[in-house]
Formats: C-alpha cells, sequence, structure tokens
C-alpha cells in the first residue's frame, strides 16, 4: 500500500527532472582509461577559436573549474587530460499547424462544409556548446559533451552567469562515462 502512495512522488520527480532546458549528449573514447585522469589544463589555443565574447569565454571556463574541481580533479599545469571548448549558433524555425474546421461554403462536398488552416511560425537561437577533453600525452579526444539550449539575451548578469553554470553542470555531469571506469 505504501508503494501506491509513492508512485504520485515518483512522477512528478520524473517530470521534473526531465523538464531540463539543456540537451546532452555524450561521446567517448571506449579504449581510454577514464580512472587515470586525475587533473586537467585548459587548452588556450582551442579556447581561443571559440566564437563568443570573451567575458563568455571566461563565464564558461570558471564553471567548468568548479564542476571538474567538485569532482576531485585538480588543475595543473602537467595535466592529464586538456580542456577545450567549441561554441556553435544556429537559428531553430519551429512551425506549428492550427488545422481546426469552422466556417461557411461548401465544400468538397454536398455538406455544409468550413474550415480553417493556419500556421504559427516561431523562430529562436540555439547555442550549442562543446566541452572536449583530450589525453595530454597522445592528443587524441578522449571525451566530449555537447550541450544545446536556446539562447537569451539577459538584461541581468546574474541570471546569465547562473545560466551558463547550469548548462555547463549538465554537460560535465555526464563525465566520466558510467561504463568507462576501468
Amino acid at each position: 500500500m505504501k508503494i501506491f502512495k509513492l508512485i504520485p512522488l515518483l512522477l512528478i520527480a520524473a517530470v521534473f527532472t526531465s523538464c531540463s532546458s539543456v540537451r546532452v549528449v555524450t561521446d567517448y573514447d571506449l579504449q581510454a582509461n577514464f580512472g587515470e585522469y586525475n587533473n586537467y589544463a585548459f587548452y588556450k589555443p582551442g579556447i581561443d577559436q571559440a566564437e563568443i565574447s570573451d567575458l563568455d569565454k571566461r563565464r564558461i571556463l570558471r564553471a567548468i573549474d568548479s564542476e571538474l574541481s567538485a569532482k576531485g580533479m585538480m588543475k595543473n599545469e602537467n595535466a592529464d587530460l586538456l580542456v577545450s571548448i567549441f561554441t556553435k549558433e544556429r537559428d531553430r524555425v519551429d512551425v506549428y499547424n492550427n488545422n481546426f474546421g469552422w466556417g461557411w461554403g461548401w465544400g468538397w462536398n454536398p455538406w455544409f462544409y468550413g474550415g480553417f488552416n493556419g500556421s504559427n511560425v516561431s523562430t529562436t537561437t540555439e547555442g550549442t556548446l562543446y566541452i572536449d577533453l583530450v589525453d595530454a600525452k597522445t592528443k587524441q579526444l578522449v571525451w566530449q559533451g555537447i550541450g544545446s539550449m536556446r539562447l537569451h539575451q539577459y538584461d541581468n548578469i546574474e541570471k546569465k552567469e547562473a545560466r551558463i553554470r547550469e548548462i555547463v553542470q549538465e554537460i560535465i555531469a555526464q563525465y566520466p562515462p558510467d561504463i568507462a571506469i576501468k
């Protein structure tokens, strides 16, 4: 009987956890031993190529630093992993059809028929943040986290900072891959 009382709570929790506005996918090298990676450094040449403002780069790097430190990794000049970022931006067009019948006149049959077919179109800008982790010895990509989200213009810097932290947190939460730790 107690299990029936928990079911609504579990459903509510599932709905709220699935409503994240950040879509995250990851990819990784099955041969990599993620248990050996204990420290990291930022890969400046890769970061310099990211096409975003220097302010946003610093916000992203601070968020990555915080998340990796929370996982017990240390920032170090002689790093096991090199961290790089890359960004993309694209316009996303969503078309919603409104097909409902109303109106007047003769349709395709002898019945009194009417209809209205309309569409709503919305355009939003979607941004994608790639976080690449490269093995420092082999210079090979071993893990990539990709987060896509709708971009907003923020007048409030604190909201912008919080949004960037959320995005990075969602991506780094997938590191290291569960099956890849040897």
